[in-house]
């Protein structure tokens, strides 16, 4: 049977499969139940069903991320297009390229761009994703790489000058230490002509920070209890929802949302196919998720340190959010001036 022009502009590289990667979640997982402070990696949120919550949430009238995000870059594509004439447009944990698509619409609009590269860890999403962008924009190539940010930025492909996106604020998930990690092996990874677009939550009024991850129906809540649901079906836990409380708070001293689950009271959770038991003591919390916030002096710092120059930085009109421009310290700066800071 012949392929349809939408499947011959697709290809999808898969440099993990589901499979192949288990082991080493398994052992993480056991490492970060063990420590002082319980965790589970973040990981186990985004099955099938997790990803499905997640998309419901960033619908969510209290969830304003991505609509915040999506004010930005309405205002900024085009400029943005103009300054990177960008060949290649690469997002990282793609999920379904949503606010992606301005940045689509205005790089084809500009005249460069060639190729766009969704990569993520979830196949079935970037699978679908692909197909879809492939055939809205009949005239870019799609190479999907189902993979992860923080391990395969070494495989992305190099024909330049690329635009990178990492949206939605998705950089907040990462712990500091790995935030770092991250950074540095982004600078490492970018030519001279490459340009970074980082979607950034800023901090804010607490109450509409908690309100964000606390919604009214409930969702957010059913997206993290889902992540025990999924260790349970695969590492033969018992954790039991009954027991443990929906929790995400604020963090003022590391300023970051601290999401995850606490005790109702003292029980022992056994992950059968690890080997491992556990003892949860009464409130003790077990955290599933932390989401940073961002001021952009220590932003800029944290670029600084990894090599990388904010050199555009804008946010919406409440000041809720921001989309930085960041190249390699070494560049030379293109942006008009009154590019380089405000809001929409």
């Amino acid at each position: 049977m012949a392929r349809t022009a939408t499947e011959r502009t697709v290809r999808v590289d898969v440099l993990h499969d589901e499979a192949a990667g288990r082991p080493a979640l398994y052992e993480a997982t056991a490492r970060s139940l063990q420590a002082a402070a319980k965790e589970l990696p973040a990981i186990w949120l985004y099955d099938e069903r997790g990803s499905r919550l997640y998309e419901e949430i960033t619908r969510l009238p209290e969830y304003y991320l991505p609509r915040r995000e999506a004010e930005i870059l309405d205002a900024r594509a085009a400029s943005i297009a103009r300054r990177t004439q960008a060949r290649t447009l690469v997002e990282l944990g793609a999920g379904t390229s949503e606010n992606t698509r301005v940045l689509l619409h205005a790089l084809e609009s500009a005249g460069t761009l060639e190729r766009f590269v969704p990569l993520d860890v979830s196949e079935p999403t970037l699978r679908a994703s692909a197909r879809a962008i492939a055939a809205a924009y009949p005239r870019v190539g799609v190479r999907a790489i189902v993979g992860d940010f923080e391990r395969d930025l070494g495989a992305l492909p190099g024909e330049g000058p690329r635009l990178i996106a990492f949206l939605g604020s998705t950089i907040g998930n990462l712990n500091p230490e790995s935030r770092r990690r991250f950074l540095a092996a982004l600078a490492k990874s970018l030519a001279r002509d490459d340009a970074v677009l980082l979607g950034i939550d800023l901090v804010k009024d607490v109450a509409k920070l908690e309100a964000a991850y606390n919604d009214s129906r409930g969702v957010t809540e059913a997206f993290v209890r889902n992540a025990l649901t999924a260790v349970n079906r695969e590492l033969g836990g018992t954790f039991d929802q009954r027991r443990f409380q929906y929790e995400a708070r604020w963090d003022p001293e590391h300023e970051w949302m601290d999401i995850g689950l606490r005790a109702r009271e003292s029980h022992a959770v056994a992950i059968r196919r690890l080997e491992l038991d556990l003892a949860f003591e009464e409130y003790e919390p077990l955290r599933v998720e932390i989401s940073s916030k961002f001021r952009r002096d220590r932003f800029e710092v944290e670029t600084g340190r990894a090599g990388l120059r904010v050199e555009s930085w804008w946010t919406d009109a409440a000041g809720d959010f921001a989309v930085a421009l960041v190249v390699p310290e070494a560049s030379g700066s293109q942006c008009h001036p009154t590019e380089r800071n405000g809001h929409v």
